[in-house]
Formats: C-alpha cells, structure tokens, sequence
C-alpha cells in the first residue's frame, strides 16, 4: 500500500502561517508511478514556475491525495512553535483521511515524529532530507511552498511595505528594516525576538504570547532560580555540564552529572507556596516536554545516551532569597 509523505514549510519566517503538506502519490498495481513523478524533489531546489507546474500535476492526477494543515500566525504565538507544529501535521493528515485514499505508512521529513502520542504513532517514521529521497515528500514540500507563497502574496497587498511578495516572510535584511520603519501588521509572529522587541517597543500587550512569561522570569527572577539550583547540585556533588540548553522548539534549564548519572533539571520558581510547590505544576503534558528537549539535546549528543542513565529531575525555588526547598528525580 501507498506511502503518506509530509513536510513543512514556514517554520522559520518572522512573518505569516506555517503549512504542511501531506500527499499519497497514485501508483499502478505494480507498484509503478507515474513518469512525472522522477521530477519531484525538495521544492526549494526548484524554481518558482516549476513548483507551480508540479503542484498542478500532483492536484490534477488521479488517485493523488493532498492535505494541507495551516497554522496561523496568532495560533503559532498562542502555542509555540512546538505544538504549531504538531497541530498543522494533525490537520493535514486529517484531510488526507477524509479522501478515503489507504496508505500503509507515514513518513515525515525531519528527525521528529510529530504524531507521537496519537494513534498513527506506530504507522509513523522519520527521514532526515526525506524531501530529495522520498518522492511523497516532496510532493508535499512542494504544494505547501506554493500555497504558502500564494498567500504572502495575496497578504502581500493587504499589507503593502513589507515586501512579502519577495521574501514571504522570511528574515531578509530589507523585511527587517521595513519591520523597524513601519511596524508590524497581524501576520507577524510575536514569538520571534526581534518581531517581540518592535512589539514591546510599540507598547503591544505581549501576554498571551507563549514563553512570554518564561521570557520575563529568566530575565528577572528565573535566572535567580538557576543560581540558586546549580550552587545546590554542587553542593550535592553534582558537575554543571549546560545551562540553558536551548532550541527554537524546547529547553532545558540545567545538564548536571553525578556518579555516572545525567541529569536534566527544570527549574520551577514561585514567589511563595501559597498554592503548593513548584513541582506540583509538572503535569503529564510538562512532562513529555521535558522528554522530547532531551531527546532534542541527545541529536547533539548521541554519546551520553550510549555511555550514562538519564534521568528527569525539577526544583522547587521559592521566595525572593531563591531557597531550593526541593529536588526530586520525577522520571528515567
């Protein structure tokens, strides 16, 4: 049976939605594809004409199955990159499934599976550079990158001055300046720093940004948090080996090792315990996050995994002198 090839496009722009396409390709009862398909390939190896031809074919052919999952700008700031890009995944594959077209498997371009935890986890693998060696793929690559650009287009003359005709978004030297000069408009994503800092400079109320306010306590209080945390694990033999191990979609607020052990530590800090201890707030979902930012910082370093156990641990900081009232290990 057939292969459901997905990608995305638009993680990384200061500007607009993020799309994922979804295709099952049509195939002949010996498994034989069409001709056309030889020429599909990452889309950003082709050229804008030749995307939109492609797109065309792949929409017109028979028996071909097309999804398109979009996430917002708004939504990406309400959620985080992360989760936007799990719910565009979750989305395409749902129209996909609604074409009644069978597939056996599901391959998704990347090193994540972004349909972990849900029922088409086991049918699911991953591919680094999936959009050059699995023509599935880069179907999808391609018809997200045309409709994308077909939208930044189209919001290109709603919201002229930025050049999103040109750049779609994206973080060129000319979208940055016009972002400074002119503002920003409602397709830019606060969750970036630099779309962050015009708008804390233009007085926006940033507060049902996500992070926003893990934003404002590593700045104030969080880092007094950390500190105060690392002078304990020292105290308790540990070595710091990172602090603030970061990525665009997870982080780790402490790496320590002790007695051949790993440890991945979040820090939680609260003004007092009024309301119970900082751990309390580490709910099941908080905890398949800190899973996968491990997960994440083991691409980096495969070795750790192979030579030490790895646990999941958090700290309880509270009151203005950051007194660690607790450590606990709470997964491994």
């Amino acid at each position: 049976m057939a292969i459901l090839g997905i990608d995305e496009v638009g993680r990384g722009p200061l500007a607009g939605p993020l799309v994922v396409g979804a295709v099952i390709l049509p195939e002949n009862e010996d498994g034989q594809k069409p001709d056309w398909v030889d020429a599909l390939r990452d889309s950003k190896k082709l050229s804008p004409k030749k995307r939109k031809e492609l797109a065309e074919t792949i929409y017109d052919s028979e028996s071909t199955a097309v999804g398109l999952g979009w996430v917002s700008a708004g939504e990406i700031d309400r959620m985080g990159m992360m989760e936007a890009l799990r719910l565009a995944t979750r989305r395409a594959v749902k129209k996909v499934q609604s074409l009644h077209v069978p597939f056996s498997q599901i391959i998704i371009d990347g090193n994540i599976n972004f349909l972990e935890n849900t029922a088409l986890e086991r049918y699911t693998s991953t591919i680094i550079k999936g959009d050059d060696l699995i023509k599935e793929i880069s179907a999808a690559s391609i018809v997200a990158k045309v409709a994308r650009d077909e939208y930044m287009m189209k919001i290109a003359t709603e919201y002229p001055g930025y050049g999103f005709e040109k750049h779609m978004g994206y973080g060129t030297s000319v979208h940055r300046s016009s972002i400074k000069e002119l503002g920003l408009c409602p397709e830019h994503r606060r969750l970036v720093k630099l779309v962050r800092e015009v708008a804390e400079r233009d007085g926006e109320d940033l507060s049902n940004v996500w992070g926003e306010s893990q934003h404002k306590n590593t700045t104030s209080i969080g880092l007094g948090g950390e500190d105060a945390t690392c002078k304990y694990l020292e105290g308790l033999g540990h070595t710091i080996l990172m602090r603030n191990f970061r990525t665009k979609v997870c982080e780790i607020d402490i790496i320590s090792m002790s007695e051949g052990k790993i440890y991945f530590t979040e820090v939680k800090y609260r003004k007092n315990d009024s309301y119970g201890g900082g751990i309390a707030a580490i709910d099941s979902r908080k905890l398949k996050q800190m899973k996968f930012a491990v997960e994440c910082f083991l691409k980096f370093r495969p070795d750790l995994a192979r030579r030490y156990d790895l646990l999941l641990a958090a700290a309880d900081v509270t009151g203005e002198d950051y007194l660690v009232k607790e450590w606990v290990i709470i997964s491994q």
